[in-house]
């Protein structure tokens, strides 16, 4: 009966997605691009398809002969051993063969199988890295992975259990009926009587375990979301801080209690399902031996014929049920594939053009010229399925810059204060690429952003942000993200630079060291020192510095500031300041309020005309007089504190708050 079971547990399957399966609508054309994608495949498929129908051949071959051998047995006579003996080998010879076969399907079908999800992988995850950063603030990252998890492995049952399932099983029952038809109809017909009767009930089972299945999934994802938010750094740090062990054991343990009982309903559900179909298919059985006994002993059919059909009949069952449902089956794996399209066909924001130029190495001029800007809506950027919504905000985004020009010489350092919101963080988004501007041009080096090759643009510009980074690998691997070639001198000489080498030292793995979940086996500031180490290996002509000492302490700031300006000598800064007294000397300073350039000059010119600047200047201070004497702008220079509230953090766009 395993033709039976394996077609019973398809039909099962297949029944508890058909809800999913049938709410989904499918893109017009993806049968066709399916047809397309299968082409580097078409002959380990055709092969693959070969091997699948001679083993549904040798399937309805053998109870056949078994029968000639119970004839061969009854007649009796001289020639009967022998002929007994040529039957045995045969049988013998096809389950040799038949085994044999089974190897060589098993190994196309993973070959087909591990080829599609190698590609389909690799496409969906390089299309993903291309998409813009507003892409990642929006949708859930379970629901992305999932793309390349779950439904990769649903496109890859389309060319494997799938089509060999449907032309196995197609094959595999019209043989079958074919023979049991030609030997007697009467007990064929009468085997089929039972048939609704195993379906019927079945598909009510699968309702029921459908609603269970899916209750199942939906505690599973919360659970899993639990641990994922509880079992991060930050999570287990509030958790310790402010949460209660018991009571998060306790819903916890809910959950888990929940998936418990559904897990024994499912297999009560399944068992009994499976028991019924054996119990169904040995009451056909019996049907076969009682009606084909009787007509054997009137002489209407011999008794190996009997025992043919019963053979057979437990091969007619299976396909039966599975190919009822194989609608849904091919469905299921089309649905998929319509989900891996439907990231791939996202199109990516930022594009390299086919003839892009080189950005000239080590210019570190920069340039803006009345640059508009407004972020992309969620329908531009998104997927309604990732974000888990009804439907994709499509209402157009204000903008974020209204004209912004200014141009920054190489080896100056220009610095962007302004209110929160301004467009500070921004400007330094579309100086990287990471956004393209809506109207207006930014070039480096003379080039246009839009129109310069991806790693020269890279190779010119390094970034610090306020929160950079680690990758939980080791020191070494971290440092040579920003050049892969670099050798252990070149690792050491930049952590130097940063002031970090002897620190790195002091470890007893030293390099080697694994930093731990986004870098919190270290301080603050040394993961900030780190990560400017980083910069200096990759050795750009632009530094931008978005709010790089915001998060640090007096002591952690002073070590930062040292290693910082080691990586400024002799590059163009942009810096995004968080403390005022951190631009004094700048060459430059441009006060951004509302998307536009509001007030530029040096720190003397700014306080003395008295605008926006100087406003913030003297705010920030007069908080710091409640620690410290207010002292002017003409005496020493005075102790200044976080100003949050006037001068915050922007490293996400607006849609990052969703």
């Amino acid at each position: 009966m395993s033709g039976g079971g394996m077609g019973g547990w398809s039909m099962l399957r297949s029944m508890r997605s058909r809800d999913e399966i049938s709410a989904h609508r499918l893109q017009h054309g993806v049968a066709r691009r399916i047809v397309g994608f299968a082409q580097p495949y078409r002959r380990d498929i055709v092969v693959f398809l070969a091997t699948v129908v001679l083993a549904a051949m040798i399937g309805v071959a053998t109870p056949v002969l078994a029968g000639k051998v119970i004839d061969a047995i009854t007649r009796g006579g001289t020639e009967a051993s022998a002929l007994v003996v040529q039957l045995a080998l045969v049988i013998a010879a096809l389950a040799v063969a038949d085994a044999l076969l089974s190897l060589v399907q098993r190994w196309y079908s993973a070959r087909i199988g591990e080829g599609i999800i190698l590609n389909l992988r690799t496409r969906v995850y390089d299309h993903v890295q291309r998409m813009p950063l507003q892409f990642f603030t929006r949708t859930q990252t379970g629901a992305l992975i999932s793309r390349l998890n779950n439904d990769v492995l649903g496109a890859q049952r389309a060319f494997t259990s799938t089509l060999s399932g449907v032309v196995s099983n197609v094959i595999q029952l019209v043989l079958t009926a074919a023979v049991m038809f030609t030997l007697s109809w009467q007990i064929t017909a009468l085997s089929l009587v039972l048939l609704p009767v195993f379906i019927i009930p079945a598909r009510r089972v699968g309702r029921r375990l459908a609603e269970i299945t899916r209750e199942s999934y939906n505690l599973d994802a919360k659970m899993n979301a639990t641990m994922t938010e509880r079992f991060g750094v930050s999570g287990a740090l509030l958790v310790k801080l402010f949460g209660q062990p018991d009571n998060e054991a306790r819903r916890f343990a809910a959950r888990a209690e929940r998936v418990r009982d559904i897990g024994i309903q499912s297999a009560m559900y399944s068992r009994t399902f499976f028991v019924a179909m054996l119990l169904v298919a040995s009451l056909a059985q019996a049907l076969t031996y009682g009606l084909g006994g009787w007509l054997a002993v009137t002489g209407s059919v011999s008794a190996g014929t009997v025992v043919t059909l019963a053979l057979l009949l437990t091969r007619l069952y299976g396909p039966l049920t599975a190919l009822s449902n194989v609608r849904v089956d091919v469905m299921s794996a089309m649905v998929s594939f319509d989900r891996v399209y439907e990231v791939l066909d996202l199109r990516p924001a930022i594009t390299e053009k086919a003839a892009a130029v080189t950005v000239p190495r080590g210019d570190g001029r920069v340039e803006f010229r009345s640059v508009r800007f407004r972020y992309p809506s969620a329908a531009e950027i998104s997927l309604a399925s990732l974000e888990e919504v009804a439907a994709l905000d499509r209402t157009a985004t204000e903008p974020v810059l209204r004209g912004v020009s200014f141009t920054v010489e190489p080896g100056q350092m220009v610095a962007l204060v302004g209110p929160s919101g301004a467009g500070k963080s921004t400007l330094s988004m579309l100086i990287s690429r990471l956004y393209d501007v809506t109207d207006g041009q930014v070039l480096v080096g003379g080039v246009d952003v839009r129109d310069a090759s991806l790693d020269s643009l890279r190779d010119e510009i390094g970034v610090v942000t306020q929160d950079s980074h680690l990758f939980h690998e080791t020191i070494a691997e971290n440092l040579r993200y920003a050049k892969p070639a670099a050798t252990d001198d070149e690792l050491w000489a930049a952590l130097a630079g940063a002031q970090v080498a002897d620190l790195v030292r002091s470890l007893p793995d030293g390099l080697d060291t694994v930093v731990g979940e986004r870098g919190y086996r270290f301080s603050g500031g040394e993961k900030q020192r780190i990560a400017i180490a980083r910069v200096l290996l990759k050795a750009p002509s632009i530094v931008i510095l978005d709010e790089a000492t915001a998060h640090l302490d007096s002591e952690s700031e002073a070590a930062v500031q040292q290693a910082l300006s080691v990586a400024l000598t002799g590059r163009t800064a942009l810096v995004i300041a968080h403390r005022l007294s951190t631009v004094r000397e700048a060459d430059q300073i441009l006060v951004l309020d509302q998307g536009r350039i509001v007030e530029r000059g040096r720190h003397e010119e700014l306080v003395a005309v008295g605008g926006l600047y100087a406003e913030l200047y003297r705010t920030q201070f007069a908080v710091a007089d409640s620690a410290t004497p207010y002292q002017d702008a003409t005496g020493p220079e005075p102790v200044t504190l976080p100003m949050r509230s006037y001068v915050a953090d922007e490293a996400l766009p607006p849609a990052a708050a969703n």
